[in-house]
């Protein structure tokens, strides 16, 4: 039986406070920030976020009440991190979780990663082949 396309991502509860911030920053580095709430492969985003934030922290028993109101999100990786069939190297976990780390205190995250249904990606539309 052959395994469902997926797109691997770390799930993470991002402070409101720097959410943008850091949704630009991991941007520059070929990773995605998608809120779960308004993720395009969620039916019912608002709930599934609700349930991914109650998981994650009742998890940690009382250590991460203080993200009780923060986004739940998942982070993706970028085309640049994937070489076909192959597994995502190792250069793109340390990627990751050296970036969330410059952002302590204000992203809870637990190291390991999921998988979600393939998220898509707008791409911009381009003229080729001269004038139009």
């Amino acid at each position: 039986m052959e395994r469902v396309p997926h797109e691997n991502v770390a799930t993470v509860l991002v402070d409101p406070l720097v959410l943008r911030e850091l949704e630009v920053h991991l941007m520059t580095l070929d990773l995605r920030l998608w809120p779960i709430a308004t993720a395009p492969i969620c039916a019912d985003g608002p709930r599934q976020a609700f349930q991914v934030r109650h998981r994650l922290l009742t998890a940690r028993r009382g250590q991460w009440d203080d993200a009780a109101t923060w986004t739940p999100a998942w982070i993706s990786f970028g085309d640049t991190w994937h070489d076909g069939d192959e597994p995502l190297p190792w250069a793109a976990h340390q990627t990751l979780y050296s970036t969330l780390a410059q952002y302590d205190g204000r992203v809870r995250y637990r190291p390991g990663l999921g998988g979600v249904p393939r998220l898509a990606v707008p791409r911009e539309r381009g003229v080729y082949g001269g004038a139009g």
